[in-house]
């Protein structure tokens, strides 16, 4: 590096690093390359590619474009936290883990030429295709739009009925009504729990947009692409003018070094808090209480299930006939330090835990019996039948009950109900391909 400017040798010293990075993956061809990223194949890792952002923005279409030293490394660590986001909550996703500040590795996918559209409030392009539409209108549900990706033609906007009649095939998979239905549920379940996400840090997602791809090896349909501040509009308080997004690039008059300075300021705005997005809002626990260690095995199915949601648990015995003040002082003890509990009482023959918690707590309790062959229909009446005043649920299901306290639970932490809103997409989707399968067996 003898004889070479600071800029120049910081600029070698960029490649360098990158050539190493690249040299511990085994980087090969070239793959793709977009406005503001490249795709790399991974020799080594078959099935993977390295994603690595440049530090371009754009607008319409490229028309406008500008280098913006370090959008990469932003746009990066902003896609980063929120497929992580999605993924932990159990959206199925092309991601797999970032590799450096600026790139991530994902599965190879084949992209599906649509760009998905979910909107919550009325602006931007959407006021102009639909005169008359004030902004700020409030879309309950969702509004959801699709557009084919052409640049040539500025992205046309798409019926269902167009993608349909298109018969795409990507990466071996038509698509047709079961794709088109899966990618339209998954668009507004990502939205939504990106929205509650978002909401935590009293931010307004206006309106996203994702993409989907097709998995070579495994032939799914899983969210592809990025998803950083490109891809959304995002108002502080609900408030447009504090917006933090692209549009902010967008609406430039002029180019100027200043104003490429209050854009970095925003998209490093954004970089700081998606972090945030991971985070718990509240710490919260399921408290099961059982009147016997024969009721153990039963309770371990509570607490696997509650794992699931993100919920720790802990396992208590106790009798509300044998030893009430017992059962107060252990329910006096989870009220005392604010974390918010729910009970669940396992109590089958002559269930007295249930009443007992419920009479005395302002916390919610859950009565899930462990009912057995012989007595159960019998027994079950002890916790469905409960004395005035008392407001205690009961459910059979270990779980079952370990999704109703997940959902007590979700309605202050948002991760516990991110995972709930993915888990009910799934299920759906598992449901949707099943009956598509049969279809194709019975033809």
């Amino acid at each position: 590096f003898q004889g070479c400017s600071g800029s120049t040798k910081l600029q070698l010293d960029v490649h360098v690093l990158i050539l190493s990075l690249f040299s511990e993956l085994k980087i090969g061809q070239k793959l793709n390359e977009g406005k503001t990223k490249q795709i790399f194949e991974l020799v080594d890792q078959p099935g993977l590619v390295l994603v690595q952002s440049k530090d371009q923005i754009t607008a319409g279409n490229a028309v406008r474009k500008d280098q913006m030293e370090g959008k990469a490394a932003i746009a990066n660590k902003t896609t980063s936290c929120v497929f992580q986001l999605l993924q932990e909550s159990g959206i199925k996703t092309a991601f797999v883990k970032q590799h450096s500040d600026t790139a991530f590795i994902a599965a190879h996918c084949q992209m599906i030429p649509i760009e998905w559209v979910c909107r919550r409030v009325a602006t931007g392009s959407f006021l102009k295709r639909n005169p008359g539409v004030k902004e700020g209108y409030r879309f309950s549900p969702l509004k959801m739009e699709m557009f084919f990706k052409d640049d040539a033609n500025n992205d046309p906007q798409w019926s269902e009925e167009q993608l349909l009649e298109a018969k795409l095939c990507v990466a071996g998979l038509t698509i047709g009504q079961c794709e088109v239905d899966i990618m339209s549920r998954s668009t507004v379940a990502i939205f939504e729990i990106v929205e509650k996400a978002w909401a935590t840090q009293n931010c307004t997602l206006v309106d996203m947009k994702i993409e989907f791809g097709v998995s070579v090896k495994s032939g799914e349909i899983v969210l592809a692409d990025v998803i950083d501040n490109d891809s959304w509009r995002l108002w502080p308080a609900g408030d447009g003018s504090q917006q933090k997004d692209k549009q902010v690039y967008r609406e430039l008059k002029e180019v100027t070094p200043e104003a490429m300075q209050m854009v970095k300021r925003n998209f490093e705005w954004v970089s700081e808090r998606v972090k945030l997005l991971l985070e718990p809002q509240a710490s919260s626990r399921v408290v099961l209480l059982m009147g016997s260690t024969s009721d153990v095995a039963h309770c371990e199915k509570i607490r696997k299930a509650c794992a699931s949601y993100g919920i720790p648990c802990v396992l208590r015995v106790t009798s509300a006939h044998k030893g009430p003040d017992e059962t107060l002082r252990i329910k006096a003890e989870y009220e005392g330090d604010g974390v918010p509990t729910v009970f669940v009482a396992v109590a089958g023959r002559s269930n007295g835990l249930s009443p007992v918690m419920s009479g005395n707590t302002a916390y919610p309790v859950i009565s899930c019996p462990p009912l057995t062959p012989d007595w159960g229909p019998q027994h079950v009446w002890s916790s469905l039948r409960m004395p005035s005043g008392l407001g205690c649920s009961t459910v059979l299901s270990p779980e079952a009950c370990a999704q109703f306290a997940a959902q007590i639970l979700g309605l202050r932490d948002h991760l516990v109900w991110c995972k709930l809103r993915a888990s009910m997409l799934n299920t759906w989707v598992s449901l949707r391909l099943a009956d598509k399968k049969l279809q194709a067996c019975s033809l």
